[in-house]
């Protein structure tokens, strides 16, 4: 051994006991904060010199992270992934300034630039905002969640090993949630008002948690009956298969249940490869229709008195319950708030985050229900794409809803495309994940939160990826 080596080994003891000693006066005072200094330093070097790993682990953190949230200031976070996100974003914009730019190839992709402008407008309408601290922290969270998940995602999801790696680390602390759920939820006899708060403090409510539940089923259905695997990756994904339609059974979420007919239909049609042209032509017929007919419809939705049920059949039923079910109700109540507000601020909208905040004036007491607040404490405005329209005007809802249509015309082009089975697969139920929530977002909105927006911004993520790096383009090579 030479001498500098000798040293190296010194400075090790010397630093460790330098560690003790100052842990153990620290303790004897009753401070415990030097304690930490080994998981900081752990972090520190995941931000520096792994940044994917490090990603990967908040999303295994997702699932079971806590919110809390300021009563006196109002401001919620969830613990403990938002502030390492944070951390990323900061890592990301350093690097950035550093090495001049990003990945053009990431940059160009249609999806990315509908994603650039949607930002950009979100930062535009955050400096007209009625109330810019909450719009500024509306950014700024939406900025954490798209960086690591889609931006450095893309780049992470360009080994298939680590698509599958995402979905597993966020289902398997889900599952723990899943079963703490149903665990709750059995104390109170499985009903239905209880439902809505069993999940708690991991979900806020039912209807994150079923759309959560609803985004991740066709991922483990195509893995459980594809004969590409394993009889034991088979039967493991059967039984997380099982897990969730059971949780998604108990969380009553109509929504979910919405969203999962949805993606169903949309596989229906690309399996049968059924032309554009005649899905367009069926939502033509189908909203004539509906204008022709809408009065006898109305009439039809409002003699119907079924509310929400344990009873599947009369669950379903309640779907359509716009004259008595306060869920329902509540939902039309906030959308119909957001079109006055947007009425009043059509272009700029009254800024990103605020509409929770501002909306309790423009209620009408003909269409409030037992369940409306003025407090601003209640959830948003009920949808993705009414909330942007009353936040950030006409060209938010645009923007938004250009995302939607580039992401699902780029998992179409690479479900026809890939070559290989496994990509194909992957394309495909990550697309119908998707569709899960562009459904479900007609109905409720939780984009601004991390247990929806991780999965979200990560799905989108891995179809660009597949797209950039594994399907073959004419003359192009798609390693490159």
């Amino acid at each position: 051994m030479n001498l500098i080596e000798k040293y190296k080994i010194y400075i090790v003891y010397a630093v460790s006991l330098a560690f003790i000693v100052l842990n153990c006066y620290l303790i004897i005072q009753d401070k415990y904060y030097a304690l930490l200094t080994p998981i900081l330093l752990i972090f520190l070097f995941l931000y520096i010199f792994s940044l994917d790993k490090l990603i990967l682990f908040i999303v295994f953190l997702t699932p079971i992270a806590v919110n809390y949230k300021d009563p006196e200031l109002g401001v919620g976070i969830s613990l403990p992934t938002e502030p390492i996100m944070l951390g990323v974003l900061v890592i990301f914009i350093l690097k950035l300034f550093y090495e001049g730019g990003f990945n053009k190839k990431v940059v160009n992709h249609p999806v990315s630039i509908f994603i650039i402008i949607n930002l950009i407008w979100l930062t535009i309408t955050t400096f007209t905002s009625e109330i810019p601290l909450v719009s500024a922290k509306f950014l700024i969270a939406r900025l954490w969640f798209i960086v690591p998940f889609y931006f450095i995602g893309i780049l992470i999801f360009k080994k298939l090993k680590n698509i599958k790696l995402f979905n597993w680390l966020y289902i398997l602390p889900l599952i723990i949630v899943i079963l703490y759920t149903l665990f709750n939820h059995a104390g109170f006899g499985f009903d239905k008002p209880s439902s809505n708060m069993v999940m708690k403090p991991f979900y806020n409510d039912h209807t994150a948690y079923g759309a959560v539940l609803s985004m991740f089923l066709p991922f483990f259905i195509g893995f459980s009956f594809s004969k590409s695997y394993s009889n034991s990756q088979r039967l493991t994904s059967f039984i997380v298969l099982f897990i969730l339609v059971t949780g998604v059974i108990f969380s009553y979420s109509r929504a979910a249940w919405i969203s999962i007919a949805f993606a169903i239909m949309v596989y229906g049609i690309i399996v049968f490869k059924i032309k554009f042209r005649w899905v367009l032509v069926g939502m033509v017929i189908l909203a004539g229709m509906f204008y022709m007919f809408s009065f006898q419809l109305i009439d039809k939705l409002e003699r119907n008195k079924q509310d929400s049920s344990t009873d599947f059949v009369e669950h379903i039923q309640s779907m359509s319950n716009i004259s008595s079910d306060a869920s329902n109700l509540e939902r039309i109540n906030r959308w119909n708030c957001a079109i006055r507000l947007y009425k009043e601020r059509p272009f700029w909208g009254w800024g990103p985050g605020t509409y929770q905040f501002i909306y309790a004036p423009y209620q009408r007491s003909k269409e409030k229900t037992i369940i409306s607040t003025n407090a601003g404490d209640m959830g948003n405005a009920h949808s993705e794409y009414i909330g942007p329209l009353s936040e950030s005007g006409i060209l938010g809802m645009l923007s938004f809803i250009a995302i939607v249509i580039a992401v699902t015309l780029t998992g179409l082009r690479v479900y026809k495309r890939a070559e290989s089975k496994e990509v194909k697969l992957i394309s495909l139920v990550i697309l119908l994940g998707l569709m899960t929530y562009f459904a479900h977002g007609l109905l409720n909105n939780f984009l601004d939160t991390d247990k929806a927006a991780v999965p979200f911004w990560g799905f989108i993520g891995i179809l660009v990826s597949l797209d950039l790096y594994h399907t073959k383009k004419k003359g192009e090579d798609p390693d490159t």
